[in-house]
């Protein structure tokens, strides 16, 4: 099978994951701003996705968050297998990335040491 293939349905599938988790949960304890889907990989059967999602917000929020998702997983297969048009939709496996929020984080850090660079530079 192509490489090609995972990498296309890696790309549709968050596509639609975004849409479905935006457009289609309504969960009050969900804060879609904060809510954003940074990777997806699929394997080359197609049959599992590992999806990286990052949630703005202290470790209670994103806990939340993550199990919100996790305990509507079976409706947003159903979803996906509507949206991407495939025979079978892949077990999905949601896991809490805090990449943006370590970036975030260093960002600010280099921030403040600039600031005492030019403060004591002055």
């Amino acid at each position: 099978m192509s490489k090609r293939r995972p990498e296309r349905m890696s790309v549709e599938i968050r596509k639609a994951l975004s849409e479905i988790i935006k457009e289609h949960i309504k969960d009050p304890r969900i804060d879609f701003t904060t809510v954003s889907i940074t990777r997806v990989d699929v394997t080359n059967d197609l049959s599992h996705a590992r999806i990286n999602i990052s949630v703005l917000g202290n470790e209670e929020k994103q806990e939340e968050t993550i199990n919100v998702i996790q305990k509507a997983k079976g409706y947003i297969r159903t979803e996906l297998v509507k949206q991407i048009k495939t025979k079978h939709a892949p077990e999905l496996e949601f896991r809490l990335d805090k990449s943006i929020e370590h970036g975030i984080k260093i960002s600010s850090l280099l921030d403040e040491i600039k600031e005492e660079n030019n403060s004591n530079g002055k």
